[in-house]
């Protein structure tokens, strides 16, 4: 189901953006381009091209849980004469989120260089109420390199695969696309050190919010004097030492003529890749990166830089009206938070900041001596640091919304801000008057996006001079004070009418980029701090070191500049195929890649390169003939004719055409060199058609070894029978020895390797040059069984398909615990008698394989089923990539029969011991609930022999069913739910008429990663409230259930929750007259919550700890 219609885009709410990518290393990547579905085309190709520059597109999928594919494409749709196409991963692009991008549909055909730029929102519908719809935008420039822009983590799956939320309604949900097209300039050609003279920084996946913090700091000069010179050693590592990252980063970015990478500062922050990929807040970095510079500076000559850059001092004092006492207390500060929201610019901000707030009527100051009095407090400034840093709060919680939101209103920031305006009202009667706190805009840092993330880039002025400078990522462009200043001062912005026609209401958007942080530095300090820093400031061991990195580097870019003007020239001769055949390859006759190689200009003739070579093998250019190799139908690539005398006149690049269709820039050749007594070289013996170059290995079955022996010219017209007793001397038999010769024929996909008639003509068994004879003595008829491959065939076969697979134990998956080579094409049973031999083992069938995930790097959900796959080969497949890795169990039961039962890991919660215990219930699968609770009576301990049990299911922290006895146990999931069982309350067993069984869950409001909601937590239970009962009795019997102490039930808060939004309840309150509803979506959606802080570490609540994962705080390591 397919609809455009204009939109009102007025919602805000955004995550980390990030173009989709299965995690990639470096920088943002582009999908990989893939084949649209034909069906997907259908509905939109039909829509005239020439729509709105904005329009909304709605998408119904249908039977969603069951959708099975990693990445899921909606039907084209066209926007601004465009072709779009929404992509989703229904399970989350290797994250426990719903990951969804709006894609370019036709990128791969589109011409080179193209370019096109959309604003837009991308939402899932809530089906049940509109309000809660998740909606998130941002803006994008699209591009060949990322024609797909999104957010990785849309939404919890948790929360859109959960039926009561309203996100998946009959199993369909419902996406929504708003996009607005704007034409822009391409710029791939852009050179940002060139037109700019400053070069920019890589994103490393999300990092843009680093990138924007980084270049700010560089360009504060003082404090890159400091970073540079902080003590390093040339045995450091950039990956291991912070002080060491930063130095090299800021070298980089002092000297280099290209975008900077930022994966070493990264590394040493001891952030793996997941880290970099998360996007977080500038603030948070910033204080984080400058605690941790701070406490390395400790005890060199530049300790206490980061305190005389951005440290200033407040004073806190709360001052009585009617009597003579004052109270007060200094702090420091590395950055302000001012308020946006209902203030027009920076002096209204801080005018808010020290306003004096009236302390009295229930609200009054208990000082000392004087008991409860009337009083002011407020704030006042003592000094200003150098480095004003200000951090603009543009995020803050909507208690109607009940949800965290960016401020987008306009704000307005000057380029001089004086703050000793009005005689000094921000500063205390302490303060230094002497000093002029007049400070100069240095920076601003920008926020383009909505709540959860979006893009971060920053405008700077580095020498303070007109000329403003806008650092984005890798580019950096001059820009002129108004898109500093007053384009990033928020508000709304009305788009162009480019369609009149079509709809001539105008387009509003809300300016989604606006300054985030601004950084001023003070006019009195200005000399000081944007000084002079040249590389004398920098350790010799550091220029040393990133010099000759920079060398390296710029040799790589010459040799790749002038790569059009020489050849590559690779020769392999007999000894190298005498080093390789056997070690590093069984079949052809030379890895290219591992033989001397000749870079030559093309215009060299051929003739002089030959005496090159002479010079480098000693082997004199009369005696050289060189052969040319060709790639057959077959895969296989052997010497194909030797060049003619003609050919080797002419230049080195027009032979390469010769021989290569491909036209890649390398010649590979084979160097005859025929040997006489005591291995002096022989002119090469003329050759005629009749004459076939054969290369010989000789395979050994006792030692299973394979070598190179040597090549033979052979008449075509010739026997292999006449050749016996010279094969037999090169292999050092005795001359009549017996031997069976095999043609090598091919490797890929399988092996073809045949028995060659000795008593027919070369010809006749079709040989040609380069052909490979492999030969071996016969095998004695009786003792044909003491070898394990005792011809050529099965031991090519061997080759071809051994595999070395690394077996770790399921309970301890990142350590490998033995190695065994085995054979791809082993069957079930032959990979399990090995693991069971390995581990002394005497039933194999007690072995369960689990096979490995390569794109998360941690075992399947799912064991092998018990002779479940064919072959090895298939144990080791992954979608499309091939592991060595598989993990095992030892079980104390067979396989089979296990499989014939259920296994449900059971958490038991003692009634009146705070403790809990999971048993593993392994019962037949046609077992029923009622049964599991008869295994569990004789495992636990009960509070009395009567005492009855129920079995409940839990997810995140809340109790989403009571199982009925009756129910089978074969469709209960303990993968993702934790199941409970507990004892039934006697009190429950006798309920009243008007009593109610209703669910206690404890929450916290969480404001972490800018956004408000409802975490719950800890153990849920039930619990009766009775008719008419107040909040304050039932209160009574919870702190009596849960044995807190008074101090700490005192802080606890009561509410009833519905569809995740808490009322507070008061103790007068009647708790049962909120509960008169009846299992509105699931009895779960409407319960008693107890708010209060949860002291328990995090972690993800279910049965397998490695299913699920928190977002992480900010965190450097080193």
């Amino acid at each position: 189901m397919t609809m455009l219609t204009p939109p009102p885009l007025d919602q805000e709410d955004d995550e980390m953006l990030v173009p989709h990518s299965d995690f990639v290393p470096e920088g943002p990547q582009p999908m990989e381009v893939v084949q649209q579905p034909e069906a997907a085309a259908s509905t939109a190709e039909n829509q005239p091209v020439e729509d709105p520059p904005s329009s909304r597109f709605t998408w119904t999928i249908e039977n969603f849980s069951r959708l099975n594919t990693k990445k899921h494409y909606s039907d084209v749709f066209f926007v601004g004469g465009y072709k779009w196409r929404v992509l989703i991963f229904p399970k989350g692009n290797n994250v426990d989120h719903l990951s969804m991008y709006l894609d370019v549909a036709d990128s791969a055909s589109l011409p080179y260089g193209w370019s096109r730029y959309a604003q837009f929102s991308l939402a899932v519908i809530n089906q049940i109420h509109n309000k809660y719809t998740v909606r998130k935008d941002t803006q994008h420039q699209f591009n060949a390199r990322e024609s797909d822009w999104g957010f990785t983590s849309f939404m919890p799956l948790s929360d859109l695969y959960d039926p009561s939320r309203g996100y998946l309604v009959n199993d369909t949900c419902i996406v929504e696309a708003e996009v607005a097209v704007r034409r822009v300039v391409d710029y791939w050609t852009y050179d940002s050190k060139k037109e700019t003279g400053y070069v920019g920084l890589k994103n490393q996946g999300a990092t843009c919010y680093m990138n924007s913090l980084l270049q700010t700091l560089y360009h504060i000069p003082y404090f890159r004097k400091a970073v540079y010179h902080m003590p390093t050693t040339e045995n450091d590592m950039p990956s291991g030492s912070i002080p060491l990252a930063l130095q090299s980063l800021f070298y980089k970015l002092q000297y280099s003529d290209n975008s900077v990478a930022t994966k070493e500062l990264t590394k040493s922050f001891g952030w793996d890749t997941y880290d970099s990929f998360m996007q977080h807040d500038v603030q948070e970095l910033n204080r984080v990166l400058c605690e941790k510079l701070e406490d390395k500076m400790k005890g060199t000559v530049v300790e206490g830089t980061i305190q005389q850059l951005f440290e200033g001092h407040h004073m806190n004092y709360i001052e009585c009206i009617n009597v003579d006492y004052k109270s007060t207390r200094k702090e420091s500060f590395y950055d302000l938070q001012l308020d946006v929201k209902g203030c027009r610019d920076v002096y209204a901000s801080f005018d808010k900041y020290v306003e004096v707030e009236r302390l009295e009527g229930d609200n009054k100051y208990h000082a000392e001596q004087h008991g409860l009095q009337d009083a002011k407090k407020g704030v006042l400034f003592i000094d200003f640091p150098p480095v004003l840093q200000l951090q603009l709060k543009r995020f803050e919680y909507d208690f109607m919304r009940d949800t965290m939101v960016k401020i987008n209103d306009r704000y307005e920031f000057p380029l001089q801000l004086d703050l000793d305006r009005d005689n000094g009202k921000y500063l205390s009667p302490d303060a230094d008057r002497r000093v002029r706190n007049l400070y100069t805009l240095h920076s601003v840092l920008v926020h383009s996006g909505g709540v959860h993330g979006g893009h971060y880039y920053a405008f700077i002025r580095p020498t303070l001079s007109d000329q403003w400078f806008k650092f984005d990522d890798e580019r950096v462009t001059k820009e002129d004070v108004k898109r500093a200043l007053e384009e990033q001062y928020g508000g709304e912005e009305e788009l162009p009418q480019t369609n009149p026609g079509f709809n001539n209401t105008p387009f509003k958007f809300t300016k989604y980029s606006n300054a985030y942080m601004l950084v001023y530095i003070r006019e009195s300090d200005k000399e000081k701090i944007i000084c002079n820093v040249d590389e004398k400031d920098i350790a010799e061991h550091l220029r040393i070191r990133l010099k000759k990195e920079q060398e390296e580097k710029e040799h790589k870019k010459k040799e790749k500049a002038e790569a059009h003007l020489y050849t590559i020239i690779k020769v392999a001769r007999d000894e190298d195929l005498a080093e390789q055949i056997g070690r590093d390859i069984y079949f052809d006759l030379v890895d290219h890649d591992k033989v001397r190689s000749f870079r030559i200009q093309k215009q060299m003739p051929f003739n002089l390169f030959k005496e090159e070579v002479a010079k480098e093998f000693g082997v004199p250019v009369q005696f050289q003939r060189f052969w040319l190799w060709a790639k057959r139908q077959n895969h296989t690539y052997r010497p194909n004719r030797p060049l003619s005398h003609q050919e080797e006149t002419q230049s080195v690049g027009q032979l390469r055409e010769v021989s290569n269709k491909a036209h890649n820039a390398e010649l590979k050749l084979f160097l005859e060199v025929e040997l006489g007594q005591e291995l002096h070289p022989l002119p090469p013996p003329d050759k005629t058609k009749e004459d076939i170059l054969l290369f010989f290995k000789l395979y050994d079955p006792e030692k299973e070894e394979l070598r190179y022996l040597g090549r033979l010219f052979v008449k075509g017209g010739g026997k292999p029978v006449e050749i016996l007793t010279k094969l037999n001397g090169m292999a050092g038999f005795s001359p009549n020895e017996e031997i069976e010769l095999y043609e090598e024929i091919k490797f890929e996909p399988s092996v073809m390797c045949e028995h060659i008639d000795k008593k027919l003509t070369f010809r006749a068994s079709q040989l040609e040059d380069g052909d490979i004879i492999c030969f071996q003595k016969s095998p004695p008829v009786e003792n044909g069984d003491h070898c394990r491959y005792p011809d050529v065939p099965s031991f090519l076969e061997y080759v071809h398909n051994r595999q070395v697979v690394h077996f770790r134990s399921l309970e301890k998956p990142k350590e490998d615990d033995f190695c065994l080579e085995l054979s791809k094409l082993f069957s079930y049973d032959e990979v399990v008698e090995r693991v069971a031999r390995q581990l002394s083992l005497a039933d194999p069938s007690k072995i369960r394989l689990t096979s490995h995930n390569c794109y998360s790097q941690q075992p399947k959900p799912q064991p092998i089923k018990y002779r479940g796959v064919e072959h090895l080969s298939d144990m080791l497949v992954h979608y499309n990539q091939t592991s060595d890795i598989l993990y095992y169990e030892v079980l104390d039961i067979p396989l089979p029969e296990l499989q014939g039962l259920k296994t449900l890991k059971v958490a038991f919660h003692h009634a009146t011991k705070d403790e809990v215990v999971i048993h593993t219930i392994r019962l037949p699968k046609q077992s029923t609930v009622g049964d599991v609770i008869n295994d569990l009576k004789s495992k636990v301990e009960l509070s009395h022999p009567n005492a009855e049990l129920r079995l409940l299911e839990v997810f995140y922290h809340k109790i989403y069913k009571i199982f009925p006895p009756s129910e089978k146990i074969d469709n209960i999931n303990d993968q993702y739910w934790t199941l409970r069982a507990e004892e039934v309350p006697e009190e429950e067993k006798n309920l009243g008429p008007q009593d109610r069984l209703i669910h206690v869950y404890h929450f916290t409001k969480d404001a972490s990663q800018n956004q408000m909601q409802v975490q719950n937590f800890g153990e849920p239970f039930f619990l009766i409230i009775h008719e008419g009962e107040t909040l304050a009795e039932v209160k009574v019997r919870i702190q009596k259930k849960l044995q807190v102490p008074d101090e700490e039930f005192s802080k606890w808060k009561f509410a009833f929750l519905s569809l995740g939004r808490p009322e507070y309840l008061h103790d007068s309150d009647i708790v049962s007259s909120r509960f008169q509803r009846r299992d509105v979506y699931g009895a779960w959606e409407q319960y008693l919550g107890l708010e209060h802080s949860d002291t328990a570490p995090k972690r993800a609540y279910t049965a397998n700890q490695s299913r699920l994962t928190f977002e992480k705080p900010v965190k450097i390591y080193n």
